[in-house]
């Protein structure tokens, strides 16, 4: 089910859960020279080999599986597509 809202720059949001689990969104673009939305997940969810992460930094008690991968304040990862009709 989608939640519909506005931003508060007035354009049409729309936020649902994918069937994982993971927060997403559709959002109308404030692009003016063509009609166009973002779409995609609101948070990447960084993760890393339970078996590496001691390698890259990250603490874990955990041997196997996945487990969270921090990603500094000073990195960008973007989750959402621009997209146009085309």
């Amino acid at each position: 089910m989608i939640d519909n809202k506005t931003t508060y720059r007035g354009f049409s949001l729309g936020e649902f859960v994918d069937m994982y689990g993971a927060r997403c969104s559709i959002q109308k673009s404030s692009l003016a020279t063509e009609d166009a939305i973002w779409l995609g997940v609101d948070d990447a969810d960084p993760k890393i080999l339970a078996s590496k992460a001691k390698e890259h930094g990250v603490d874990t008690n955990y041997t196997t599986g996945w487990v969270d991968y921090p990603i500094p304040d000073d990195v960008l990862l973007t989750t959402r597509m621009h997209l146009s009709i085309d």
